[in-house]
């Protein structure tokens, strides 16, 4: 068996290992959803950031939160490649743009795609953007290190991961 074949996670309940991963966790979920970006624009930002880290578990995640939420299956099957993709909207196209620029390690956020976001986005909606990605962050080590199961709800894969 290979380490992509593994039957459990490597982590066994992150939070119970660190209880004030409750608390971050809960304040990030809070300032994604506090309404100043579309819940499915923090559904593709999120699908996205997994797709550029090349993980699974967060693909497969973020796309059933946004079947979930009713986004039509053309348009989360086009996030990863929305450049020509008729599916976005230019505030979905420009917020996805910013999800890339600061993943990918070193390009950073140019003032014109910093001037087209605002376009889009007033200076909360801005702020609220740069957390959603924040967020997707805070939890890429976890995904990429814990290697949780893909589709597995976070109560059963955590009971059946190994002994730490």
């Amino acid at each position: 068996m290979n380490d992509f074949d593994a039957p459990v996670s490597r982590f066994s309940d992150p939070q119970r290992l660190v209880p004030e991963l409750g608390d971050v966790g809960a304040a990030l979920f809070k300032i994604a959803g506090n309404g100043a970006v579309p819940r499915s624009t923090v559904g593709l930002v999120h699908l996205r950031a997994g797709q550029l880290v090349g993980n699974t578990y967060l693909t497969v995640l973020h796309t059933g939160n946004l079947r979930r939420a009713g986004v039509p299956e053309e348009k989360i099957t086009a996030v990863a490649s929305w450049r020509d993709a008729p599916y976005f909207t230019a505030a979905e196209r420009v917020a996805l743009e910013l999800v890339e620029a600061v993943l990918s390690h070193g390009a950073g956020v140019s003032d014109g795609l910093y001037a087209r976001a605002a376009e889009h986005y007033d200076a909360t909606a801005l702020a609220t953007l740069a957390m959603v990605i924040g967020q997707v962050n805070f939890f890429i080590p976890l995904a990429l290190i814990g290697r949780p199961l893909p589709g597995v709800s976070p109560a059963e894969q955590w009971r059946t991961a190994p002994a730490e």
